[in-house]
C-alpha cells in the first residue's frame, strides 16, 4: 500500500512489474477503485511497469471537498507522475479515466507515449443526466444505488455467470465516498474534449465492450475515427466494465497494441 503525497492530499497508488520500457498507467471508472483492474494486472506486469491508483474521492485517496473538474483529475496524475519521476507513460483509462487520460494527452502530448481508451468518449451523457444522478446520490446515498448502477454496467449474464466478482463490484461502488462520487459526476456533467481531440498525436486504441449501453459502440468508433492516429475494436460479451468482464481478452488487445509501437 503506497500513498503519494500531493500536498493537499494523498493518492492511494500501486506500482508493480518489469522496469522496462515506459509504464502503463491504469485509471479507473466512477466509483471503483484500482482494485478493478486485478485482473489484467499479472500479465501487463509481466512486461511493464504497471501504475493504478485511485482517482480522488474513490477508494483509499482522499476525498476533497466541493464538486471535481476533469482538470483536477488530470492534475492529479500529473503531480502522481512528477511524485514517482515517470517523465513519459502510456495511458490507459475506462470511462472517466479515459477522459483523464484524453485530457493529460492534449495538454502534454511528450508525456503521452500512448493511449488506450476503454468505454470512453469525448463526452459521456447530458448536464441533466448527471444533475440527476448528483441528487439521487446525496438523496439515497451510494449503498440504495449501486444495485442499479452496475446493472447497466455489465453484460446480461454477468450475474449469473460471475456471481462472487459480481458482489465484489456492488461492494466497491456502494463503498465509495459519497463526495468522492458527486464530486466526479459533477466533473463529468461539464467536461466536453471535442474541442481537445486535435491535439492528441500519440497512437491510440479505442476499445469497447459489444454489450456497453452507457457508452456505446458507436460512440467509440466515432471518437477513433476523429483521432489523428485512433483504432477502434470491441470485446464481445462485455458491457461498460471491460477491464472486470473481460480481463484475458483486455490484456492480450493491450499487449498486442503495444507490441505494434516500435518506440514503447
Amino acid at each position: 500500500m503506497r500513498f503519494a503525497d500531493l500536498g493537499d492530499r494523498v493518492l492511494h497508488y500501486a506500482l508493480e512489474g518489469a522496469e522496462t520500457g515506459p509504464p502503463l498507467v491504469l485509471i479507473h471508472s466512477l466509483g471503483y477503485d484500482l482494485r478493478s483492474w486485478d485482473g489484467v494486472v499479472p500479465t501487463l506486469a509481466a512486461r511493464y511497469a504497471v501504475l493504478r491508483y485511485d482517482l480522488r474521492g474513490h477508494g483509499l485517496s482522499e476525498a476533497p471537498p466541493g464538486l471535481y473538474t476533469m482538470r483536477d483529475h488530470t492534475a492529479d496524475l500529473e503531480l502522481l507522475l512528477q511524485e514517482l519521476d515517470l517523465p513519459k507513460a502510456v495511458v490507459c483509462g475506462i470511462s472517466i479515466g479515459g477522459m483523464v487520460a484524453m485530457d493529460f494527452a492534449a495538454q502534454h502530448p511528450g508525456a503521452a507515449a500512448a493511449l488506450i481508451l476503454l468505454d470512453t468518449g469525448a463526452r459521456i451523457g447530458t448536464a441533466e443526466v448527471w444533475e440527476e444522478r448528483i441528487e439521487a446520490v446525496r438523496t439515497r446515498g451510494m449503498e440504495a444505488l449501486a444495485p442499479s448502477l452496475l446493472e447497466r454496467q455489465v453484460s446480461q449474464d454477468f450475474r449469473t455467470r460471475e456471481p462472487a466478482l459480481y458482489r465484489g463490484c456492488l461492494q466497491m461502488l456502494a463503498r465509495t465516498p459519497v463526495a468522492g462520487y458527486v464530486g466526479s459526476c459533477a466533473a463529468l456533467r461539464d467536461a466536453d474534449l471535442n474541442a481537445r481531440l486535435e491535439a492528441i498525436r500519440c497512437p491510440t486504441l479505442v476499445l469497447h465492450g459489444s454489450e456497453d449501453v452507457v457508452t456505446p459502440v458507436d460512440q467509440g468508433r466515432a471518437l477513433a475515427e476523429r483521432l489523428a492516429d485512433g483504432r477502434f475494436d470491441t470485446i464481445e460479451g462485455a458491457g461498460h466494465l471491460l477491464c472486470v468482464e473481460r480481463p484475458e481478452a483486455l490484456s492480450h488487445a493491450i499487449l498486442s497494441f503495444l507490441r505494434e509501437l516500435a518506440h514503447v
